[in-house]
């Protein structure tokens, strides 16, 4: 599958320091680890829909991750898979008597468009789980074949995978059973299912239902892949086990990276799956929880529409921290707008305010969990000092080290540089 157009990445003097994320795994913030190569995997959208900016917080926060790696001289490998085959897909173009396959290519390429837009770093792998198919097939006979599936006694051909022979099982999320119960039955699980050695088995693969699409499955059993093993297999198909970072929104804490980390644990009877998994929140609307159900999604496609800035909807998501549920406003993206003309006016200047410290502030800022409103502060004074004007100790070079520092790491484009 296609990705979409890299943007240009400055190269900033000096080098970045170590990366700290927290983990969800272990409940602390820790260091990032990685070798020459860092290595990422963020689970992508499900294309039944417009990317809204829940969808871009989360995207934004780990291109920050990608972009500090790059700082501290490492090459990333970084992957994402787009879910082209899943229920709400299928449901979506029921509703609208519209071909599955168009719906899930037209979203898709408007998503690339969106990232373009944002100036989210592209992955270098960007799988769909569909061409992924063949390859999740092998994976689910290998784990029938060692006895940690089985085929549901029930005519279905549904496999799932057997929890109990999963050494750790919840070591990920660290919730209990009541709360893993209560998470898989409202994130697309079936704890109630009948003939299930466990309540909290996880689907690998769904045999044919009518009316859905159907591929050669495990044991001869036509149908479709679960949502978790496709996950899992892309990722240990692209990038291997024990890469750093698992990222992704937190709703995915659990069922999903529980389960993905289960299945490839299983598949290869290593540990662990990742090094780091970490957890973009959710955006809210007016304060409310912004989901299709509530029907008050806000699309990053919609406002660009309406001819609003993509930096400015950067900046206003960046203005909070990843970690922080926090409401989208007219008047967050109004404070950003004129934040982002600030700094444009300020970039523009012949000269400014002395720029070694604001960016060996960005890069301590970002480095500590990624606290972008910090490093949106130390910008926001130095473009107040440098406007203000009338300082003897003003610099001929700082507003192109801003304007490169800016872009580099927090990946907004301020245009025309003093």
């Amino acid at each position: 599958m296609l990705s979409w157009p890299a943007p240009l990445l400055p190269t900033l003097p000096g080098t970045g320091p170590v990366l700290k994320v927290y983990d969800t795994a272990r409940g602390e913030i820790v260091a990032t680890t990685p070798d020459r190569t860092a290595r990422m995997y963020v689970c992508g959208i499900t294309p039944y829909d417009a990317t809204h900016l829940g969808h871009a917080a989360t995207y934004l926060a780990f291109d920050l991750i990608n972009r500090m790696w790059r700082d501290a001289g490492h090459a990333v490998h970084y992957v994402q898979n787009v879910t082209d085959i899943d229920d709400p897909l299928l449901e979506r173009a029921d509703r609208d008597n519209e071909d599955w396959v168009v719906l899930g290519m037209r979203e898709t390429a408007l998503f690339r468009e969106d990232m373009t837009a944002l100036r989210v770093l592209p992955p270098e792998d960007y799988v769909g789980a569909v061409e992924a198919i063949p390859m999740i097939v092998a994976q689910i006979e290998q784990l029938l074949d060692a006895g940690l599936a089985y085929v549901l006694d029930d005519g279905t051909g549904d496999v799932y995978h057997d929890v109990a022979q999963a050494p750790g099982f919840g070591s990920e999320s660290r919730y209990d059973e009541e709360t893993m119960l209560r998470f898989f039955a409202e994130r697309g699980g079936d704890p109630d299912r009948a003939g299930k050695r466990n309540r909290l088995d996880p689907l690998l693969w769904r045999g044919r239902r009518e009316g859905e699409p159907t591929w050669p499955g495990p044991r001869g059993a036509e149908g479709r892949p679960g949502w978790h093993i496709e996950c899992a297999t892309i990722a240990l198909d692209t990038i291997g086990m024990g890469f750093d970072v698992q990222g992704g929104g937190s709703d995915l804490v659990f069922p999903h990276h529980e389960f993905s980390a289960v299945h490839a644990e299983a598949l290869t009877a290593t540990k662990p799956f990742a090094k780091a998994y970490v957890h973009a929140a959710m955006i809210g609307l007016d304060g409310e929880k912004m989901s299709k159900s509530r029907g008050n999604l806000v699309f990053v496609s919609k406002l660009r529409g309406e001819g609003v800035d993509p930096m400015a909807i950067r900046l206003a998501l960046l203005s909070g921290h990843y970690r922080t549920d926090r409401a989208w406003t007219a008047d967050l993206l109004r404070a950003a707008e004129r934040r982002l003309g600030t700094w444009r006016r300020a970039v523009a200047r012949d000269a400014g305010a002395p720029a070694g410290a604001v960016l060996h502030g960005l890069r301590e800022r970002l480095s500590d969990d990624l606290d972008s409103p910090g490093a949106i502060a130390l910008v926001d004074d130095w473009a107040a000092r440098t406007l203000a004007g009338g300082s003897d100790d003003l610099e001929e070079q700082a507003p192109r080290i801003i304007c490169d520092a800016v872009d580099a790491l927090l990946g907004v484009d301020l245009g025309d540089c003093g």
